[in-house]
């Protein structure tokens, strides 16, 4: 069966809109990545049809978690969480020149300097979680400071967004799969830990489906010369390349993602919307050969097949809801809750739904 991607997405889209006015989005008020994902992928839905409604629901949310001065009301000071909303930041202000989005996007830069570092220089995921790296981190923080890097010329912030992607992967990747474990600890006090490397012991979905959609973003500002592009390049081919090894069959992958079919373990949608829209870009870039398109395809499918309908309204299920590292444990992963149309979870399905439109215009 064919599916529209764009048409799927504005279903989603509109039915997001239904349930939730702009400004009540959950955590209401506070400046979260729960709402920046989402609205990051509504973004693009509007960029891709043209209709207004999207570009004014993200710029009333936004303007509701802003001041007059354009200060953020209510965040987390310094975690990386509370930093990727910044990234709504750039449409709006090309769009409108309002003032208060470039004054909003320094209230968000003036965090990074605050953010705890570990001894290798690498962002702590959380003020309180001492020394920990975590791979939802690389998307938290490195689109935006690449992004302010490029367009205000200030080239070290670029470089310390390829910094931090280069750190995780030094730390996080499991040489043996190709796979990344969820955090590091520099300290080795973290119950999680491994005595010996720091890291997690399991490969959670979502964590990984950050990485490439991060690193393709910071991709987009570097200069075509930059010194280590082709790096950053080859590490989402292989990223992406190990984690083709573990698709399900039915086209998506699962929440824990080297076991499926284990007990307890189930097919989980947001990491599979995230992974699909890494694939695509990442061969509208060139970075993989189009033989990976029946892989992005089966899992664009296995996504569409699994949603639900509530009259007009798009349900989208199967998504793990928040979770940090916790134990770290195979069975922490399993026993998450699941919800429906959480914001992760739409939010990774938009982006999959517009880099599925961009690759298939792009093949025509």
């Amino acid at each position: 069966m064919e599916y529209d991607a764009l048409a799927l997405a504005r279903q989603a889209c509109d039915t997001m809109m239904r349930r939730w006015p702009a400004a009540e989005l959950p955590p209401a008020g506070h400046f979260h990545y729960h709402q920046g994902v989402f609205l990051s992928g509504m973004l693009g839905v509007w960029r891709l049809c043209g209709d207004e409604k999207y570009f004014t629901y993200a710029q009333d949310w936004v303007r509701a978690v802003l001041d007059q001065n354009g200060a953020i009301r209510l965040y987390d000071h310094a975690d990386l969480d509370d930093i990727q909303p910044g990234i709504l930041l750039f449409p709006l202000w090309d769009r409108t020149r309002d003032p208060l989005y470039r004054r909003a996007m320094e209230s968000v830069l003036a965090q990074v300097p605050d953010i705890p570092r570990c001894q290798c220089g690498g962002f702590y995921h959380k003020v309180r979680c001492t020394g920990q790296m975590w791979l939802d981190g690389l998307y938290m923080v490195c689109p935006f400071i690449a992004e302010y890097g490029r367009r205000f010329a200030r080239p070290d912030l670029t470089e310390l967004a390829v910094q931090e992607i280069l750190l995780m992967r030094d730390r996080a990747r499991d040489p043996g799969t190709g796979l990344w474990y969820h955090a590091w600890d520099e300290t080795g006090q973290a119950p999680w830990a491994d005595p010996d490397t720091g890291c997690s012991p399991t490969f959670w979905g979502r964590a990984m489906g950050w990485v490439p959609v991060a690193v393709l973003d910071v991709l987009e500002q570097l200069p075509a010369n930059h010194p280590q592009r082709a790096e950053l390049r080859a590490l989402v081919a292989d990223l992406l390349q190990s984690l083709c090894r573990y698709q399900g069959p039915d086209g998506r992958w699962w929440q824990v993602v080297d076991k499926v079919g284990a007990e307890g373990n189930w097919p989980e949608n947001s990491c599979t919307s995230l992974y699909t829209a890494a694939l695509c870009r990442a061969m509208q870039r060139g970075i993989l050969g189009p033989e990976y398109e029946p892989v992005a395809a089966k899992a664009f499918a296995g996504v569409a097949a699994s949603l639900g309908h509530d009259g007009d309204d798009l349900l989208i299920g199967s998504v793990c809801i928040g979770t940090g590292v916790g134990s770290g444990s195979y069975a922490y992963y399993c026993a998450r809750p699941v919800s429906v149309n959480d914001l992760h979870g739409v939010g990774a399905f938009l982006l999959m739904c517009c880099a599925r439109q961009r690759w298939l215009d792009a093949k025509t």
